[in-house]
């Protein structure tokens, strides 16, 4: 039966599921206060040249709350897009990072590790990657991409951002 939502009405919701609100707290902080973040980057090009930039990042809950998805903006470096979906039969979070502006894409598995988060899988390359949230208090992190081209035997960083929470 047809209904009248829009797209964003039938995507986002307000709060985590029920069902699994606990689990959903290793990412929901991001949400908190309005979800609004900016970042301080460097991104690194092949050749390790650092490349420094400003940018924002805005995160909300999705598909019925079993779900979060947000947006990374790095004006003229990439405007992406990240589904992060809890399972509960692996205790583990699916990671599908989507780059439509430089067709970049990786799907990774998040958990936490000690204060940090640790997202692991490969990029569509087929290098191995890690993203890494360090440094979390409620109103700051830091993000570290890394890189390796050897399977994990050595790691390079790829980008590095400071975050700080926008309040609303």
């Amino acid at each position: 039966m047809p209904t009248s939502k829009s797209l964003i009405d039938a995507l986002h919701t307000n709060e985590p599921a029920a069902d699994r609100a606990e689990k959903m707290k290793l990412y929901g902080w991001l949400i908190d206060r309005g979800g609004r973040w900016e970042m301080d980057t460097i991104v690194y090009g092949d050749d390790g040249t650092p490349q420094p930039g400003r940018g924002e990042i805005h995160f909300g809950w999705v598909l019925e709350g079993r779900a979060i998805q947000d947006v990374w903006i790095l004006p003229g470096i990439f405007h992406g897009t990240t589904l992060r979906v809890y399972d509960p039969a692996l205790d583990a979070w699916h990671i599908l990072w989507s780059d439509p502006l430089r067709q970049y894409y990786s799907r990774q598995l998040g958990r936490a590790s000690g204060n940090d988060i640790v997202q692991e899988g490969h990029n569509s390359a087929g290098d191995a990657v890690r993203w890494s949230f360090t440094e979390i208090t409620p109103n700051s992190f830091r993000w570290i991409g890394e890189r390796s081209q050897d399977q994990g035997k050595t790691w390079r960083v790829d980008a590095d951002f400071s975050a700080r929470r926008l309040m609303d």
